[in-house]
C-alpha cells in the first residue's frame, strides 16, 4: 500500500488520478513508476453508488439558497479550501465519515456521492476525488478539498488556491473495489496571472454573529489580539471579526486557526 503523501515525496512529477478502496478512498494498489502508463481522461465506475437520498433537496445556509442538481457538463475555475483536523472522523453529508486523509471534497450542489477531477492551476497537477460533503459556503470558493487531496495537490500550504473542477459522474459504492491509477502530470496549466488586487485589499475573519453584544464582547474576548466587535447598521445582530490580514493566504491560515478553536462558521470577507 502507497500513501499519496508517499508518492507525492518519491515523484513529484507524478499525480494521482483517484480511484476507491473499500472503506478506504486513500489507500490502492498503484502500477510500477517505470512502466507506461496511458493518461485515462475519465474513470470507469462498474458499480456507482445511488444518489443519498435528501442531498438533492434545496438547502438554505446564512440566508442564501442553494438547488443541488445533475451538472454533467460542470467545468468550473475557481479557488479551492481545505479542511482537515476539525472535520476527521464526523459524518459527511452521504452518512460516511469525514477522513482528513482520504480524497474526498466538499461541493454545494453536485450529486452526492460523485467524482470530479481537480487541477492545480499553479502546477498542472491533477487528483480525481470522491464529494461526499456540502460546501464550501464562501463566496469565491468552489470546492473544500480534504487535507490528503490538498496534499496530492500541493496546495497544503498556501491554504487557498486556484483550481479547475470538472464534473465526472457517479462515485463506485465503498463497498466496491476501484483501484488506484497513476499517470503521468500533464503539462502544467498556464493560468491566467492573478488580477492584481488594489494596494488598499484587506482581508478580515467573520468569526460569528450574535444576537446580543454581550455574547459578542465575551467571544472576543475569548479569542483576543485583532479580534472586535461590530454592530449592525440596525443594531440587531453583533458580529465579532477578526484581522485585517494583508492577503487572502495569511488570512486563511488564521481562519483555519479559528475553526481549530471552535469556530466553525468562520468565513474570510475582503475589504478596501
Amino acid at each position: 500500500m502507497i500513501s499519496l503523501r508517499t508518492l507525492a515525496r518519491r515523484a513529484p512529477r507524478i499525480v494521482v488520478i483517484a480511484g476507491l478502496l473499500a472503506g478506504a478512498a486513500a489507500c490502492a494498489s498503484a502500477p510500477s513508476a517505470g512502466r507506461p502508463i496511458e493518461m485515462a481522461g475519465v474513470p470507469e465506475v462498474s458499480d456507482p453508488a445511488p444518489i443519498v437520498s435528501g442531498t438533492m433537496r434545496p438547502y438554505q445556509i446564512r440566508g442564501r439558497w442553494y438547488q443541488p442538481q445533475e451538472q454533467p457538463n460542470y467545468d468550473e475555475t475557481g479557488l479551492a479550501s481545505w479542511y482537515g483536523d476539525q472535520f476527521h472522523g464526523r459524518p459527511t453529508a452521504t452518512g460516511e465519515r469525514f477522513d482528513m486523509h482520504a480524497l474526498t471534497a466538499a461541493h454545494k450542489t453536485l450529486p452526492l456521492p460523485g467524482l470530479v477531477e481537480v487541477t492545480n492551476l499553479a502546477n498542472g497537477r491533477r487528483v480525481v476525488l470522491r464529494v461526499n460533503d456540502r460546501g464550501p459556503f464562501v463566496d469565491g470558493r468552489i470546492i473544500d478539498l480534504s487535507r490528503g487531496a490538498a496534499e496530492a495537490l500541493d496546495m497544503l500550504n498556501r491554504g487557498v488556491g486556484e483550481v479547475r473542477v470538472r464534473y465526472l459522474g457517479r462515485a463506485p459504492r465503498l463497498s466496491s473495489v476501484q483501484r488506484l491509477q497513476v499517470a503521468e502530470a500533464a503539462p502544467p496549466v498556464v493560468a491566467s496571472p492573478p488580477p492584481t488586487a488594489s494596494p488598499r485589499q484587506t482581508y478580515w475573519i467573520e468569526v460569528a454573529a450574535f444576537p446580543n453584544a454581550q455574547a459578542a464582547r465575551e467571544t472576543a474576548e475569548r479569542l483576543g489580539g485583532p479580534a472586535q466587535v461590530q454592530a449592525a447598521t440596525n443594531g440587531a445582530m453583533f458580529r465579532v471579526i477578526s484581522g485585517p490580514w494583508p492577503d487572502a493566504n495569511a488570512a486563511e491560515q488564521a481562519r483555519q486557526e479559528t475553526i481549530s478553536r471552535g469556530y466553525s462558521s468562520a468565513q474570510l470577507i475582503p475589504s478596501g
